[in-house]
């Protein structure tokens, strides 16, 4: 079709080009792909090595399609359009290369999957289905590896790896951390961290990212779920539940609600169901984490203490640090994390209340994170005289226990937290979201110092997002300057201006995942941006909806401090609800 000169200047203005998609005329913007442009018009394109935020690498050779003069076919993820371009994307040519393409990777992977981790939500199983493959037509040689159990977080089976590169490009791209990449050639190409250690041995942070990004399971969580059973069914033990902020907007989606569905009330009724002795919450914690943390800040800034003061809640952050920002150490905020927080109270405070002895208490926390499993075994985690988190369950875990009691979330009444450590306020909610742990420190902060009531709690400005968020916050006429990274390769920017001088701050919050928990390693699949972005509103929700949104106003936490702890940042409290950190070598 002939088109006028004010269309042709309209499309040259916005670069847009003319493309034939399976004989339909579409305009797509010039520079995007192949892969791109399919996207932007409906039309599905089934892919393997391609992810959502990382570099194309056309590896896999199942999004392949067929462009008219050319005369192989083309993987339409790393292949530009081009002014005129016919593609055909379901010939059979297409279909019967696709295909091929799978029953190769297929043939070198384990045709076990009912004992996969995942069973049902494997793109390369799915895609079998899709394609009607139900016979390998190609035999041969089988490459067989010992599954890798040495990290306290991830676990590793390379004979479930199909060589797609999304962990590698993850762990590179997104965390800047680089503990795995490809080894050898040819066949005998493998993932591995360097010089073939054993991944507990390499700079893994246990983020878990990698697992997010990995389409089959190759990558997993290193189970508590045996464990947890065990001590749930043992009357010698006292199990007590904590719950994350993140939890209540993702534990819906494996039963099929959507992302951002808070579902409080029917997760406490489920876990209580599970046989728990008592279901408390991590935000009751995350308040208490405030205000330790809020004192340090304070206590910094009027002593000439060391700044930026950098937030200490995440775990895989922190292990970034221990390898790769040592000499910033003392920058980094003493207090532990939420979740060690909890433990701590629990055995010593909470034990002391019921007459139980530490020894006999297990406390389990649901995380939306993987580097808590490795938090909670810390040599320095065991203020209580044991540890104080005894098992870590990722979100994913903890679906599959309900799954396995036979409970539907979705038909549980609501239900409320046990009391005491069951009572929080909003400014714990969105601990969940990156920015949320500067938004609730600045709450409390501001009338901790001024001593004045704080109007608008809404701290727009570190929300969102964006790789890295810069504010400044006037504070008893003091301009405070923060600053918010969220996903490794952020929090590495932000660090190395720090390093050089280049930018002055006073305090920032760092999370090592994407979106900060509600994006954590530990999340349901898939996690994705619009996933994402869909449980960020819903914590923000939650804060809205509760009576009370400033950590310091927590009654339950301003009687622990009456009662057994004394003055925050003091001797108790750094004994019980503070930590240290060790440099760690740098392979």
């Amino acid at each position: 079709m002939a088109k006028t000169t004010g269309e042709m200047e309209k499309k040259e203005t916005q670069n847009m080009i003319t493309i034939y998609l399976d004989g339909k005329e579409v305009e797509v913007p010039q520079g995007v792909s192949v892969l791109e442009a399919c996207q932007m018009e409906g039309i599905h394109i089934p892919t393997l090595c391609y992810f959502e935020g990382l570099s194309p690498w056309g590896g896999c050779r199942i999004c392949l399609v067929e462009i008219e003069g050319q005369p192989n076919l083309a993987a339409s993820c790393v292949t530009p359009v081009r002014e005129g371009m016919k593609i055909r994307t379901t010939s059979k040519k297409v279909r019967e290369a696709r295909r091929a393409n799978l029953e190769l990777l297929l043939s070198n992977h384990p045709l076990d999957c009912q004992l996969c981790d995942r069973n049902g939500s494997c793109e390369l199983q799915d895609l079998a289905y899709q394609f009607g493959v139900r016979e390998i037509h190609f035999k041969g040689e089988r490459k067989t590896y010992e599954v890798d159990n040495s990290s306290p977080s991830v676990k590793r089976d390379a004979e479930r790896c199909i060589l797609c590169g999304r962990c590698v490009r993850t762990c590179r791209e997104v965390q800047t951390v680089c503990a795995i990449d490809y080894a050898n050639r040819s066949f005998e190409t493998f993932i591995s961290p360097s010089l073939g250690l054993p991944l507990g041995e390499s700079v893994c942070v246990n983020c878990g990212q990698c697992i997010l990004a990995c389409p089959t399971g190759a990558l997993s969580e290193v189970s508590h779920v045996d464990q947890v059973w065990d001590a749930i069914e043992d009357p010698e033990k006292f199990v007590v539940l904590q719950t994350a902020p993140a939890i209540r907007v993702s534990i819906g989606e494996p039963f099929g609600l959507p992302p951002g569905t808070i579902s409080t009330g029917k997760m406490v009724a489920a876990f209580r169901r599970l046989g728990f002795d008592r279901i408390f919450d991590t935000n009751f914690s995350a308040d208490l984490t405030i205000i330790e943390e809020g004192t340090e800040f304070i206590n910094r800034v009027k002593q000439g203490g060391k700044l930026p003061l950098i937030t200490s809640c995440s775990p895989g952050w922190i292990k970034f640090m221990e390898h790769f920002y040592p000499d910033l150490m003392d920058n980094v905020s003493t207090c532990k994390s939420p979740q060690q927080m909890f433990g701590a109270v629990a055995k010593t405070y909470y034990a002391q209340k019921l007459g139980i002895d530490p020894q006999d208490m297990i406390v389990v926390s649901i995380m939306p994170c993987t580097a808590k499993k490795f938090e909670c075994q810390r040599e320095e985690m065991s203020a209580s005289g044991c540890q104080d988190v005894d098992f870590s369950l990722t979100t994913r875990e903890a679906a599959r226990m309900l799954k396995e009691k036979g409970i539907d979330l979705k038909e549980m009444p609501d239900e409320d937290f046990d009391d005491p450590l069951g009572i929080s306020t909003g400014a714990a909610a969105v601990f969940g979201a990156t920015g949320g742990v500067m938004e609730a420190a600045l709450r409390s902060v501001y009338e901790l110092l001024t001593g004045k009531t704080l109007e608008k709690l809404d701290f727009y400005p570190v929300r969102g997002i964006e790789g890295v968020k810069e504010a400044t916050v006037e504070v008893d006429g003091m301009e405070v300057k923060v600053a918010v990274a969220h996903s490794l390769s952020n929090a590495r920017q932000v660090l190395d201006w720090v390093r050089s001088g280049e930018a002055q701050y006073h305090f920032i919050e760092i999370m090592a995942c994407p979106g900060g928990c509600i994006g954590g390693g530990g999340q349901p699949i898939p996690t994705n941006l619009e996933n994402r972005m869909k449980r960020i509103e819903a914590i923000y929700q939650v804060d809205q909806s509760l009576p009370l949104r400033k950590s310091h106003e927590n009654p339950a936490v301003k009687q622990l401090y009456k009662e057994f702890l004394g003055e925050p940042n003091g001797e108790k409290a750094h004994h019980l609800l503070h930590t240290h950190y060790l440099a760690r070598e740098k392979m």
